[in-house]
């Protein structure tokens, strides 16, 4: 069968063979032992009502199997057999341009050389997931392959509900991950759903379809780490970030710090993903021996050197090393998969990997006390770095937050915060969020690199035609996203498809998406997908990390990033996805996202002036209303720009007047 025809089949009659077992793919962990027996007969009927019932004596036999084997039921036996990988868009069948996008999208996502387990159908963060099972998969791309322009698919944490009569300017996908009943949001609520197959972890942009590998990232990644070299007065260059984490979006971490000019050393346990990011290009070195790594610090900051080092071990124990050997760090993070700590996203210091992995699903409660144990020696040695001058920042993993729990020594003397702030807090917040900066993106459906050479052109001339004019509050943030731009070619961030981002406000987003749509109305480049990170302005209200820098006491609600998807869908969005759980833990944050087709007509430049304006403008407004300075400028600005934007803006109150 073609490539197209196998889409159009869907889940096919005749039972495929069984697949073996691909040891040398980076799998997901065993999930720990959590149904009841009973529970289990009802994963397992779940399962199979994909299947007419003449199969279901052979492939419970196996689903079970799974079940014990791993903890979940992926369906291997599903899999295809093409390459996994994001083709043109005039490859795949169908009778609707948008949804042959969407379809692009989706293999992206589990393209080899960029999801993390893409077996088990998970992009990254050790559980952000595209689908459940593969039998998903297969539904979902044949109900898009027979899309028209008047129907819209509902998908439920990753099975497709169905396809239903809409109309041309309604999305053509609604995706919801994780939207449990919030009493029923704990992690092992989260484990025993997963298990029985109603519910998934998206993260932000797995489930949403809109991951484009470590490059999604990047860009805020330099971002953070240059402000951060700022916000200690010194130059990057023979400075030393110390961080850990390379499987999904902390893989950017040294290609980031490459770029803003440092040293990097990202520990990292699992010796598959760090060969991987290693010929990927996205780390220079790989150090498996504590002292070798010492000695060829010390080299690169008496060098002054802009390099980047994968140690293939336990961060613990770098923190540890370093401080024993005076080796002095100027900024700190860790990126490891925190909002996951029991099942993958942290490992205990002085057990092997393996070791780990079999504790993990065999004595769960050992695994948490150990991971608990090591979090303690971790945010110790932190402590023993900040008191001789280190400047330490939680990444938005849920560190800081893990570490509490643990009883590790974070919180400040109040007792009610924590000793070290968020990036967001200190850096991305008041420097990018309130100003509206944030994580566009765009992919040329065509595959052409040529396509992504010309885009990179077109976004950095109306980068610098808008820098010309831009007030001096934002001249900062242009001036390093046009330094990025122009850098994007030669630092070969493609992972995947042939994607781009870039941090832009409003003005920016909508200046360059309109001359991205002119462009392709020329013939001069195909079909072009937008996106952006949920981790943004307006798409996300995560209390430890996005909305970390909103001081009013609404940090906990969740008004905006719904607001955010509902207004997407009907101002012209092609997709709308909200999550629960993406980046800081399952319960922890509500996210949306979007997805939006450009194809050079009239309607997408009437659309996407509409939903970008929107997208970024709902933040800024709930920001200035915080009574954040950043925001209430660009709220102003905003309203100057566009008449018909009327915000209510907050009032200030004199201090004297609030002393009791």
């Amino acid at each position: 069968m073609t490539f197209q025809e196998q889409i159009k089949q869907g889940i096919p009659t005749i039972l495929p063979q069984l697949k073996p077992y691909e040891a040398d793919i980076n799998h997901a962990p065993k999930r720990k032992e959590i149904l009841s027996a009973e529970e289990k007969k009802l994963a397992l009927r779940n399962a199979l009502r994909y299947f007419e019932p003449e199969h279901h004596a052979v492939l419970i036999q196996e689903f079970r199997q799974e079940l014990e084997t791993y903890g979940r039921i992926y369906m291997y036996r599903f899999r295809p057999d093409y390459e996994m990988r994001a083709r043109p868009i005039n490859e795949y069948p169908g009778k609707c341009e948008q949804a042959k996008a969407i379809m692009l999208m989706i293999q992206n996502n589990l393209d080899y050389a960029v999801a993390q387990h893409p077996h088990e159908l998970i992009t990254y963060g050790g559980n952000g997931a595209v689908f459940q099972n593969w039998a998903q998969y297969l539904l979902t791309m044949q109900y898009l392959s027979e899309m028209t322009d008047e129907q819209t698919l509902t998908m439920y944490s990753g099975h497709p509900m169905g396809l239903f009569p809409s109309h041309k300017e309604a999305p053509r996908v609604v995706v919801t991950n994780g939207m449990v009943i919030p009493n029923y949001s704990k992690p092992d609520d989260w484990e025993k759903m997963n298990a029985l197959g109603v519910s998934q972890y998206g993260q932000m942009t797995a489930g949403s379809y809109m991951y484009i590998g470590p490059q999604g990232i990047v860009h805020g990644t330099t971002i953070t780490v240059l402000n951060g070299f700022r916000k200690i007065k010194r130059s990057p260059k023979g400075g030393l970030f110390v961080t850990s984490g390379l499987g999904g979006m902390s893989g950017a971490q040294p290609k980031a710090g490459n770029i803003a000019g440092c040293i990097t050393v990202c520990a990292e346990v699992n010796s598959k993903i760090t060969h991987i990011r290693h010929s990927q290009g996205w780390i220079n070195e790989v150090i498996e021996d504590i002292d070798k790594l010492v000695q060829r610090v010390a080299l690169a900051q008496a060098n002054k050197e802009i390099v980047s080092i994968g140690y293939l071990g336990n961060v613990v124990d770098v923190w540890e090393k370093f401080d024993e050997e005076n080796i002095h760090i100027d900024l700190g993070s860790d990126q490891t998969s925190l909002h996951n700590p029991w099942a993958g996203g942290y490992y205990p210091a002085g057990i092997s990997f393996e070791e780990a992995n079999e504790m993990m699903a065999e004595n769960p409660n050992l695994f948490k006390e150990k991971v608990q144990e090591t979090l303690r020696r971790h945010t110790t040695a932190i402590n023993k770095h900040t008191a001789k001058g280190t400047y330490f920042f939680d990444y938005g993993n849920a560190f800081l937050l893990e570490a509490s729990r643990s009883g590790a020594d974070v919180m400040a003397e109040n007792l009610i915060d924590f000793r070290y702030p968020s990036y967001v807090q200190d850096i991305m917040g008041p420097m990018c969020f309130d100003y509206g900066f944030g994580p566009f993106r765009w992919v040329c459906a065509s595959g052409n690199p040529e396509d992504l050479a010309k885009t990179d052109l077109i976004a950095c001339q109306v980068l610098e035609e808008m820098a010309k004019t831009a007030p001096e509050e934002i001249q900062q943030q242009m001036q390093d996203n046009i330094h990025w731009i122009k850098g994007a070619q030669e630092n070969k961030l493609v992972v995947g498809s042939q994607a781009r981002i870039l941090y832009a406000d409003a003005e920016g987003r909508v200046k360059i998406a309109q001359a991205f749509n002119q462009a392709i109305a020329k013939g001069e480049i195909g079909i072009i997908i937008l996106g952006r990170d949920h981790h943004d302005v307006s798409g996300t209200d995560s209390p430890y990390r996005e909305t970390s820098n909103i001081y009013d006491g609404s940090r906990f609600t969740a008004d905006m990033a719904i607001q955010n998807v509902i207004g997407d869908s009907f101002r012209g969005a092609t997709w709308v996805s909200i999550h629960n759980g993406g980046g800081v833990g399952w319960g922890e944050v509500i996210n949306g996202g979007f997805g939006m087709v450009l194809d050079g007509t009239k309607e997408a430049s009437r659309r996407l002036e509409a939903m970008l304006f929107w997208d970024v403008n709902n933040g800024i407004s709930r920001r200035s209303w915080a009574r954040n300075e950043g925001a209430i400028f660009a709220i102003k600005r905003a309203m100057e720009a566009q008449p018909l934007l009327r915000v209510t803006l907050p009032n200030r109150v004199a201090d004297n007047l609030l002393d009791l």
